[in-house]
């Protein structure tokens, strides 16, 4: 059963080395993705599922050691998922790519040694309906899941966003810091997919993969951060 999980963006700004002369300004949102991070830590799971978006070439599951890259944002930077210990480096080299949201992950997680982990690459256009049973899929797994859940926000929030500015997209991401605060699986399973695409609410379908992984858990939230720089919606939140 899922016994934790935490919610973080996806964005590649998030490593300071793609940040480059702005990283500092994303401070005290990699410090709150690290606080999520050791939340996780602290459940003690047996497993860890970190769930992100990805294009189609590279949905489904990726495995520990699974290989990621910052190159197409200009920076000689590689990432690994966990440490794969026992693993030929090889073989971990001969899975395929992770999208950048897993690599985020990776980046997230380096050092990681709580327990076994892999990733899985969520389709955007994932029906509710799907993600409900994957998340249900995925938390019957092992006696205690924990689940790392990558995805943006709206990215209209303001004249320079990368979708310009839309009057829905405060709202939209003022529902989802709602949910995430309160752990309400109902609403994250409410999102309205359609909106959510208009708005390029990255994080749709794995905010709603979470809701049906936390179905009957009983977990409570805490949103750890909420802000929408550069015009996207950004969270962080823990559920536990």
């Amino acid at each position: 059963m899922l016994v934790a999980a935490a919610v973080c963006p996806s964005a590649p700004l998030l490593v300071p080395e793609v940040a480059a002369g702005a990283a500092f300004e994303l401070d005290a949102l990699r410090a709150a993705c690290a606080d999520a991070v050791g939340v996780l830590a602290a459940s003690r799971p047996d497993r860890l599922v970190v769930i992100g978006p990805a294009g189609q070439p590279d949905r489904g599951r990726h495995h520990e050691g699974a290989r990621g890259s910052f190159r197409e944002f200009g920076v000689d930077l590689d990432v690994r998922l966990g440490t794969a210990p026992g693993t030929p480096s090889e073989d971990a080299g001969a899975d395929r790519a992770l999208p950048p949201s897993l690599a985020v992950a990776a980046w997230l997680l380096r050092g990681w040694a709580a327990a076994p982990l892999e990733g899985l690459g969520v389709g955007e256009p994932l029906e509710q309906d799907r993600c409900a049973a994957t998340g249900a899929m995925i938390a019957s797994t092992a006696d205690r899941v924990a689940l790392l859940v990558m995805g943006d926000g709206s990215a209209c929030r303001t004249l320079k966003a990368p979708g310009y500015l839309d009057e829905r997209a405060a709202p939209f991401d003022a529902s989802v810091a709602a949910a995430l605060a309160a752990a309400d699986t109902e609403a994250l399973a409410a999102l309205d997919a359609e909106l959510a695409e208009a708005l390029q609410a990255a994080g749709r379908a794995p905010w709603q993969v979470l809701a049906g992984a936390a179905q009957g858990a009983g977990l409570a939230g805490q949103l750890l951060y909420e802000d929408a720089p550069y015009g996207v919606g950004y969270f962080v939140a823990t559920w536990t």
